[in-house]
């Protein structure tokens, strides 16, 4: 897309114009109004003309001497020389005397320069301005400063327009919107059988899932201009502004239709409103005006409303009724087949080795979102130009996936020996425990190289295929698995280190899901204790239940964890001296693939 952007001239442009016009004036008035200028001569030039009596009117001034010829016609001056004769010689040859050879400009003249043209000239130039400012702005006096007037940026399509192809991994939302851009193309099909679109479409999802480039990408299918705004330049420090602004942008998008108007991030004034006193007045008159110009809308005009936000439950519902936004898009993280989908677009952007294997990335990128994928692809094209080559390959795309989930290696951090030897049994503790259960995905690679995001080493396991549910035993052997490396710390060392900070924490949020949402505890049963807010932006968590029961759930969560790691602390007792090999060889390898291990454990 293509942005439109109209120039905006500085005010000193204008006020340059007035000062050229009032400098014309002068030069153009001023000869009529001073006269003719006088001629400058010398005194010999004066006394040769007052002995040939060619000296017509004279004026003796304090320093010069001002003349003209006999006829009138010329002026002259020149310096004053002390003689005493001068006046008796001057009459002598004709001449008459008179102080008002050269015309002075009267002082109602200077007046009228001076003071009233140029203020004249600004009161119109101001009047002008004033007036072109409010026609543009709705009329508003406070828009001559520009507050009341909608921050939309508008777009058109461009040569390389954003169309669906550019979008991946988002089928079912392309699909709802296909509909959308096939009503803007052939709108007669539907007023026929008295079929009207939905005033608004609502994406919502996580962030980076492609909900703007959505919204884009339906512009561009459609041909059509594109105003996009967010919802937070609507709200102003003075009161009324953002309705000012709310009234522009529909103003304009009538203009242009068909069009499409997107507003990102809606909830900044589409919240609930709670009528309390003291809160936010302006963002509740903005929403006002919104839900007051979505109702008046004319949808024959073509004029689509698209939104997107992270959290739709913090919309006030009289956004979301029918007539309004009616229509929810759905942008979910994409799953396997869209990351491959979505890899495979930004690769196109890049030079990539033709032995690629996209499938094995996306696997290794699950739960990623479509930014985080893009931003994989361009992880992998920086590293191959770090390592001089012209072209990314399949290390370097793993290797990216590992820098998002984990940062970048931290080659500075030497770890002593000791340390080293810890931290290679911990990681193999979590990787046997995996291995050694049978619902549990397969390990794909095995590291002591510490990372940026503080994490001295990590066991990642892959996925075969695609994963949407998780059984009771699945998630029982997932904590078990995060017990592992703590466990392996106990037999070896006899002692515990800081380093299952993280293990401890994700094994009981998980314990503690199992009880309090997903029903899987004999002491409580199928009943919910827990609620899940804002689902899209980390899904926070609130207990809905007495301070009893949640001392009850807290015994359970602990129960569940020990029974776990007991469970992780057999199965490394029993395969002790796999433990030992395969922390002897992680230990002098630093990092160890997947088959590597597979290969050690089962000779």
């Amino acid at each position: 897309m293509k942005e439109v952007k109209n120039p905006k001239k500085p005010w000193i442009y204008y006020y340059m114009i007035v000062l050229i016009v009032i400098l014309c004036l002068n030069l153009i008035f001023e000869p009529f109004i001073s006269g003719h200028s006088a001629k400058e001569v010398s005194y010999n030039t004066f006394m040769n003309m007052m002995a040939a009596r060619d000296v017509g009117q004279v004026s003796l001034e304090v320093n010069q001497i001002i003349f003209t010829d006999k006829d009138g016609q010329n002026i002259y001056k020149t310096g004053k020389i002390d003689d005493p004769d001068l006046v008796k010689n001057l009459y002598n040859s004709g001449a008459e005397f008179s102080s008002e050879i050269v015309k002075e400009t009267s002082p109602i003249m200077n007046l009228l320069l001076g003071w009233v043209v140029p203020i004249l000239i600004f009161f119109a130039l101001g009047q002008v301005m004033s007036k072109k400012m409010a026609s543009k702005m709705g009329g508003m006096n406070t828009m001559q400063f520009g507050m009341g007037k909608s921050n939309a940026k508008i777009y058109v399509k461009s040569t390389a327009g954003i169309t669906f192809n550019d979008v991946a991994g988002e089928d079912e939302a392309k699909e709802i919107l296909s509909e959308i851009v096939d009503y803007l193309h052939n709108p007669d099909k539907y007023t026929e059988i008295g079929a009207s679109m939905p005033t608004g479409a609502l994406l919502v999802g996580p962030p980076g899932t492609g909900k703007t480039l959505l919204a884009k990408a339906v512009a561009g299918e459609a041909n059509v201009p594109f105003f996009s705004i967010s919802g937070s330049e609507f709200v102003e420090m003075f009161v009324g502004m953002g309705a000012a602004k709310v009234r522009d942008l529909f103003k304009q998008a009538n203009e242009k239709a068909p069009c499409i108007v997107f507003i990102d991030e809606i909830d900044a004034i589409g919240k609930k409103r709670n009528g309390q006193i003291g809160g936010n007045d302006e963002r509740e008159q903005t929403l006002n005006q919104l839900l007051t110009e979505m109702d008046g809308f004319d949808g024959s005009k073509g004029v689509v409303i698209l939104a997107a936000t992270n959290q739709p439950d913090a919309l006030d519902p009289a956004l979301l009724r029918p007539g309004r936004f009616d229509r929810r898009v759905p942008v979910e993280l994409p799953d396997l087949q869209g990351r491959i989908d979505i890899l495979k677009v930004h690769a196109k952007k890049i030079r990539v080795a033709d032995d690629v294997d996209y499938a094995a990335v996306a696997k290794a990128a699950a739960g990623a979102s479509g930014a985080e994928l893009a931003n994989i692809v361009n992880e992998a094209a920086l590293r191959a130009v770090r390592d001089g080559r012209k072209f990314a390959t399949q290390a370097d795309m793993e290797e990216s996936v590992e820098v998002v989930i984990a940062g970048y290696q931290k080659k500075n951090r030497v770890l002593s020996n000791k340390e080293k030897l810890i931290v290679a049994y911990h990681e193999v503790g979590h990787a046997l425990v995996a291995a050694k259960q049978t619902e549990s995905a397969p390990v794909h690679k095995i590291t002591i190289i510490p990372r940026t995001s503080g994490a001295l080493g990590y066991t990642m396991q892959v996925e075969e295929g695609e994963h949407f549910l998780m059984t009771k035993e699945e998630l029982e052997n997932k904590i078990a698995t995060y017990t592992g490396g703590r466990v392996a710390e106990e037999l070896i060392f006899n002692q515990v280190t800081t380093g299952a900070s993280n293990d401890i924490e994700q094994a009981t949020k998980l314990a503690k899901a199992m009880i309090t949402r997903f029903g899987m505890s004999d002491d409580f049963g199928m009943v919910a204790m827990e609620t899940v807010s804002n689902q899209y932006l980390g899904g926070d968590t609130s207990m809905s239940c007495s301070l009893e029961t949640q001392t009850k759930i807290d015994e359970k969560v602990r129960e569940l964890v020990q029974a776990q790691h007991d469970k992780a602390y057999n199965i490394l007792k029993e395969n002790m001296d796999k433990l030992h090999e395969l922390a002897k060889f992680l230990y002098e390898k630093e990092t160890i693939t997947g088959e590597e291990f597979m290969q050690i454990l089962e000779a």
